[in-house]
């Protein structure tokens, strides 16, 4: 059985009906936040949105890696700075000996400039961030992806700082060991004849001579070795130790009568910082070292700004999708509330319309 209405009736119904309908839509819209929530509220503008949207995520995901790119750059600048205060300190070695004319200062230098070369390899071994290390060599080369599709990258490649005779050229130097040689005291003193000479020879060339006439004794031949310049000797009471800085050492008895055989050291090895020459050498490579350092740090660092720009550029983008996005979808809360206040005023008055329709209808029972 069907209920008729009468027209004013159904009228305010409908209206009834219509307004708790778009109240509904306002409430969602104010709970959510959006004016379109699904593709049934506006096809183009859901669409358009999700795609702006889904390229801000890809990009903002590219952000994590441009910043740890970032971080890694900036491992490997510090490594490099600090590598270039190593390399300047071991020039500083180099020059010291330079102007030192001992061979035992120069070979303490020596010690500590090897002792810096290998400060530097360990330091470029450290300079590594998150398992990738740019002064590491093969296998720790940076690649950045700065679009969604990997169009647009840049790709950095690592340098091997961890054996300093590769890229910077600077070998582990020579120290150098000192010619010995070992004379019995009663060979010396057994073989000195009146008007006799010992000649002293260094590295081959004769270095002085020493009276060695009868009564000659032991400590006047150990005095006379210990003024010859880069010559030391001393005596247990038995033997005569003699060591030689410049060279392995020879003592020849000028008569060839006499009875001591030509005494003839060994064991010298040439330091790297013996000779001027060789040390020259080492601050040409230490000179060419700065360079190579200086040069690689101007590279990561133009590197690093390329990174930091793209990373600003692409920060900025991903707020300028998410902005239009919003244009899109985001609802005025606003202007909702106001739509809000306005539709719950019509349903009142709608309420009140049915009421009025209502007892019109009513009227007809007073007839009876």
């Amino acid at each position: 059985m069907s209920i008729q209405l009468s027209s004013a009736v159904r009228q305010n119904l409908l209206s009834l009906q219509n307004t708790a309908d778009l109240m509904s839509k306002t409430q969602n819209r104010l709970a959510t936040g959006l004016k379109v929530n699904s593709a049934l509220d506006n096809p183009g503008s859901f669409f358009t949105a999700s795609s702006l949207n889904n390229r801000a995520g890809d990009l903002t995901n590219l952000l994590d890696d441009m910043g740890q790119s970032v971080q890694t750059l900036k491992a490997a600048d510090e490594g490099i700075q600090s590598i270039t205060k190593l390399v300047e300190a071991a020039k500083g070695k180099a020059n010291q000996a330079l102007q030192s004319s001992s061979t035992a200062d120069r070979r303490k230098f020596a010690t500590e400039y090897n002792e810096l070369l290998t400060q530097i390899e360990d330091l470029a071994k450290d300079a590594g961030y998150s398992g990738k290390n740019l002064l590491a060599g093969t296998g720790n080369d940076l690649s950045v992806i700065f679009n969604e599709d990997g169009t647009s990258s840049l790709s950095v490649s690592a340098v091997d700082y961890t054996d300093t005779s590769g890229a910077l050229g600077l070998s582990d130097l020579t120290i150098g060991t000192s010619g010995t040689l070992s004379i019995a005291e009663s060979d010396l003193e057994g073989g000195d004849e009146a008007g006799d000479t010992l000649t002293v020879t260094v590295g081959g060339s004769s270095v002085g001579s020493i009276d060695y006439g009868a009564g000659t004794t032991s400590e006047d031949v150990i005095t006379a070795l210990n003024a010859i310049d880069g010559v030391t000797a001393s005596t247990d009471g038995t033997t005569i130790s003699i060591t030689s800085e410049n060279g392995d050492i020879v003592i020849d008895d000028t008569d060839t009568t006499a009875d001591l055989a030509t005494q003839t050291g060994s064991g010298y090895v040439a330091g790297s910082f013996d000779s001027d020459t060789s040390i020259n050498d080492s601050l040409t490579a230490l000179n060419t070292a700065l360079n190579t350092l200086r040069s690689q740090a101007s590279t990561f660092g133009t590197n690093l700004t390329v990174v930091e720009n793209r990373q600003n550029f692409t920060t900025r983008l991903v707020n300028t999708l998410e902005e239009g996005a919003g244009k899109l979808t985001l609802a005025d809360t606003n202007e909702e509330g106001a739509n809000l206040l306005a539709l719950q005023t019509r349903q009142q008055l709608s309420s009140t319309s049915l009421s009025f329709a209502s007892q019109a209808d009513q009227n007809v029972l007073r007839l009876f």
